[in-house]
């Protein structure tokens, strides 16, 4: 079978408003973050009774550029590339506001409603994250973080991803312990996602090479020549 042409840079904004909206129907589903969001949504639950203001999409972009300044440390360099990560993170912060606006009016209380809207969730953010990859643009932290990281310590991507999810499960579970006094955003279904995010990314990596060859449309070098080495 003929392989399709998929450009990069649609590759991206496709990516991008799966993994907000894929975020947003987990949060509305009422399972359990996805461990890397979760910290991200207690964080908003914390300080948005003293600030009401700050949305999940702050919350978002905040914790993931204190990620982003743990990475450059850790491979003690800096590049424009990461900086412009946090545009990313920014961008999908007010995608995932957006889409929590929205899904409450269309999100049904009934059970088996909610089990496929969580299911959906989770099929979304994946394929998003598998999207994100595929592109030269920087993708959010969480991503940018595995994949910088796994190259650097020669670590199997997907490996390496499972246990970057299992330790923030761990993060979420104290953080929301410490400072909400009670489990809140974490459920079965946040163990679900730890355990099967990384092996259902590769999935989605193996059926997009099937189906499409990625391309880059425009080749915007600002973003390929900061990555450096």
């Amino acid at each position: 079978m003929k392989k399709i042409t998929f450009y990069t840079e649609v590759a991206y904004i496709v990516g991008l408003v799966m993994l907000a909206f894929g975020t947003a129907l987990m949060t509305w589903g009422g399972f359990g973050m996805s461990m890397v969001v979760a910290p991200a949504y207690i964080l908003h639950l914390k300080l948005s009774q003293i600030l009401p203001a700050f949305t999940f999409g702050m919350a978002e972009y905040l914790l993931q550029g204190v990620i982003i300044a743990v990475m450059m440390l850790i491979l003690k360099r800096v590049r424009l590339k990461y900086v412009l990560t946090f545009l990313t993170t920014v961008i999908y912060g007010l995608l995932l506001d957006l889409s929590m606006s929205v899904l409450p009016k269309i999100v049904s209380n009934e059970y088996i409603i909610r089990v496929a809207v969580y299911v959906g969730g989770i099929l979304l953010c994946t394929a998003a994250i598998a999207f994100l990859f595929k592109t030269y643009f920087p993708p959010a932290a969480y991503e940018v973080f595995v994949k910088n990281i796994s190259n650097r310590f020669n670590i199997k991507l997907f490996t390496f991803k499972t246990v970057f999810d299992c330790s923030f499960c761990a993060i979420a579970f104290t953080m929301s312990l410490l400072l909400l006094g009670r489990l809140e955003g974490i459920g079965i279904g946040t163990v679900i996602c730890a355990l099967i995010y990384g092996t259902l990314i590769g999935l989605f990596t193996k059926l997009f090479d099937k189906i499409w060859v990625f391309k880059d449309k425009f080749n915007l070098k600002i973003f390929k020549e900061s990555e450096g080495k």
